[in-house]
């Protein structure tokens, strides 16, 4: 496959790195947070004994679990402001963090309320539990919602999701809409803050419209608007490497896409047994007017299948996403430094990326460089270099320190830094750059492991 993308020009000039809009989008979401607790300071006069004090304390806490979930169910929309300037990585530990407040808070909420209301009637928890949930307006639905709630925090916990396969925690994940939407009537009916307050009304009908509209728009009409103009289909399959075979994706005007070297698609193939997982690949190659490439490793059963889809399969997409392009670049020296399969955007990269140019390949053997042909051969015509970290004859694996990148590597800490490989691999390669002086933001990384 080295010919179909072969290039003969010199690779073209960057663009000045961008700024990343993390900060603002973070500040505006804590400004959020803070505007919903003002709507309860507004609309409490008083706070009288332990029982308003509790009573209090529950509705801030149910307030803002109600904003959280707004928040959550928009990081779950894959805007592409934020998955390409911020980076789907950055905006899934977001969502994460959203998930955890959000569970944190639900719970607060029921606890304190519930402790609050049976202190003013002095009865018991329980009693109130029941009394809450049986004669409250809206609160049968807003409580099947919570068990939805806990039930996604519960399989989203990391312990959880290693024992569950990625398909399940995947639908599962997906009944956060259906918990959402049941919860969000008695927030409207029973919130104090709401009552007689038509700003205060519209702005909380606002903030759950326009999330939905960021998940219908962006999750829904866009992939199909998508699919239905690009009309992907498998060209080929070619095995590169033990386990390892790249597909590539025949369509139309797949230029009008905007794909750069660097970002991923999430890809569904749809053939026996595969149409149900959409998953996350990196291009391996430069995007083509007609063609995409992906390379993938057998790690799983969704991409062990990949070596038997046959030509002509057709191939749903969403995309692309990922901000590990040449736009992070603060230098006119890159160094990428890729493990395994996280080999496939670097060579991408490596391909295109202007100025002077170092790949380091960390692999077991010779027999697992995945493309090393073609990484050999773009070092040839672009006069760039290709090092290899391999384990020894006995099967030792060498040492990627603060001393071995110095001596291979000339100003290391002038060098802007792009790491794709396993989890771990990238967070001890991390530890290292920074004890080498490469700052911070230098180092460029994209995970798919959250």
């Amino acid at each position: 496959m080295t010919t179909v993308y072969e290039r003969r020009a010199a690779p073209p000039v960057a663009p000045a790195p961008r700024r990343s809009p993390a900060g603002a989008v973070l500040a505006l979401l804590w400004a959020g947070a803070a505007a919903v607790v003002g709507l309860w300071w507004q609309g409490t006069a008083t706070v009288v004994g332990t029982a308003g004090w509790l009573t209090g304390a529950g509705r801030i806490a149910g307030l803002l679990c109600g904003y959280a979930c707004a928040v959550l169910v928009a990081l779950m929309a894959r805007v592409p402001l934020l998955e390409r300037r911020i980076g789907s990585d950055r905006v899934a530990r977001w969502h994460a963090m959203a998930g955890r407040y959000t569970v944190c808070l639900l719970l607060a909420h029921i606890v304190l309320i519930l402790a609050g209301y049976a202190a003013q009637d002095h009865a018991s928890v329980v009693h109130e539990a029941v009394t809450v949930v049986l004669d409250y307006p809206d609160m049968l639905k807003a409580t099947a919602g919570t068990v939805i709630l806990f039930a996604v925090g519960i399989t989203s916990a990391r312990a959880v999701r290693r024992r569950t396969s990625h398909e399940f925690w995947y639908y599962t994940h997906l009944l956060t809409y259906a918990a959402v939407f049941l919860a969000f009537f008695h927030q409207l009916t029973l919130g104090n803050e709401f009552h007689g307050r038509t700003a205060a009304t519209a702005a909380w009908y606002a903030l759950y419209l326009g999330a939905a509209a960021l998940v219908l728009w962006f999750r829904v009409l866009a992939p199909v608007r998508l699919n239905r103009r690009h009309r992907m289909r498998v060209e080929s399959v070619h095995k590169e490497s033990p386990g390892v075979y790249s597909v590539v994706v025949r369509g139309h005007r797949l230029d009008e896409l905007g794909a750069r070297p660097g970002q991923f698609f999430r890809w569904r193939f749809l053939s026996e047994g595969m149409g149900w997982t959409s998953t996350p690949y990196s291009l391996s190659a430069p995007p083509r007017p007609d063609l995409l490439r992906i390379t993938v490793k057998a790690l799983g059963d969704h991409s062990a299948a990949v070596p038997l889809l046959r030509p002509g399969t057709r191939v749903w997409a969403e995309g692309p996403y990922g901000s590990m392009t040449a736009d992070r670049r603060t230098s006119h020296r890159t160094l990428l430094i890729g493990a395994g399969v996280g080999i496939t955007p670097l060579r991408a990269l490596f391909e295109t990326l202007p100025g002077e140019v170092t790949l380091l390949y960390r692999a077991r053997t010779a027999h697992d460089l995945a493309l090393g042909g073609e990484l050999e051969a773009i070092a040839r015509w672009r006069g760039a270099r290709v090092l290899y970290a391999l384990n020894g004859p006995d099967g030792e694996r060498p040492g990627i320190t603060v001393e071995s990148l110095r001596a291979a590597v000339w100003d290391l800490a002038g060098h802007d830094v792009y790491i794709c490989g396993p989890h771990a691999f990238a967070r001890d390669l991390y530890e290292v750059l920074r004890a080498a002086g490469v700052p911070d933001r230098r180092i460029h990384h994209e995970s798919f492991e959250l």
